[in-house]
């Protein structure tokens, strides 16, 4: 099976409206039936090292901003994954929210909180595959947050409860952090998992990862580091994805464990029996 993935490389800020109009606008330029986009982290709420805009996130505006996402994907019959910060029941959270063809809805909260988000945000505690629905497009998609890059046991874990490829979303805008490395760790994540990698980095002149698509083999088959809108285009073929690295892991020496709240699979579908 063959899917169109789509990263949209955007710039964010805590404008919310103005947020609103550049995915649109990315969606209705670059996005298509059956195809799966990808965008940043809080890419409708804006995001920084100090969350310096948090209290004044409008959530009128933000409601807007998610059925106007939702509506877009609706009408070019599209998968799409933006990322935002939601206040549910008192408590904000990192997401990766999902807008299916069909107005399905999905929602990833960041298990690994970044130490500036501890004691600000909850932290999610679930590490379940996403299905995307429908016919030829249907796949099961591991998603993953910005610093979750650097904890490659999640990825193992949602690569072992099935997911065939990774959807990465990160705002990831230090200027101290050596560029090299967070694009070492994208290879690696798709190398060892032996899935895609779909990564989506915010459009900012002091970022220090590329936004990618690589392939299970750690093939890097697209790339960029614009300061401006830019998209990515590539074809998957899923059936690339393969078990045969993780399924030599020596157990008799080193164990995957899975403590999540969700019920999702079994530990022996998931491979962690």
């Amino acid at each position: 099976m063959t899917l169109h993935a789509v990263v949209g490389q955007v710039d964010v800020g805590w404008d919310i409206a103005r947020n609103q109009a550049r995915v649109v606008s990315f969606l209705q330029a670059e996005a298509g039936p059956g195809m799966f986009v990808i965008l940043p982290e809080a890419a409708l709420t804006g995001y920084d090292d100090g969350l310096s805009g948090l209290a004044d996130i409008d959530q009128g505006a933000l409601a807007d901003g998610i059925n106007a996402v939702a509506q877009t994907a609706r009408q070019l019959s599209a998968h799409v994954m933006c990322g935002a910060l939601l206040r549910e029941q008192g408590s904000w959270s990192n997401a990766a929210l999902y807008f299916g063809p069909n107005g399905e809805r999905w929602t990833y909260r960041k298990v690994n909180l970044a130490t500036h988000e501890r004691g600000r945000l909850a932290a999610g505690a679930s590490l379940s595959p996403l299905k995307l629905p429908g016919g030829r497009t249907s796949a099961l998609v591991g998603v993953q947050l910005c610093r979750e890059l650097k904890f490659p046991e999640q990825w193992h874990v949602l690569a072992r409860r099935g997911a065939q490829l990774f959807a990465y979303l990160t705002y990831a805008a230090n200027p101290a952090i050596p560029k090299a490395v967070w694009r070492s760790h994208l290879i690696s994540r798709a190398a060892e998992t032996q899935r895609f990698v779909v990564a989506a980095n915010v459009a900012h002149p002091a970022q220090h990862c590329p936004s990618m698509v690589i392939a299970p083999d750690g093939r890097v088959l697209a790339e960029s580091t614009s300061t401006t809108m830019h998209a990515l285009h590539a074809d998957l073929d899923l059936t690339a994805a393969s078990d045969w690295v993780v399924s030599q892991q020596r157990r008799d020496v080193v164990g995957i464990s899975y403590t999540g709240t969700d019920a999702g699979l079994s530990p022996s579908q998931a491979g962690l029996g």
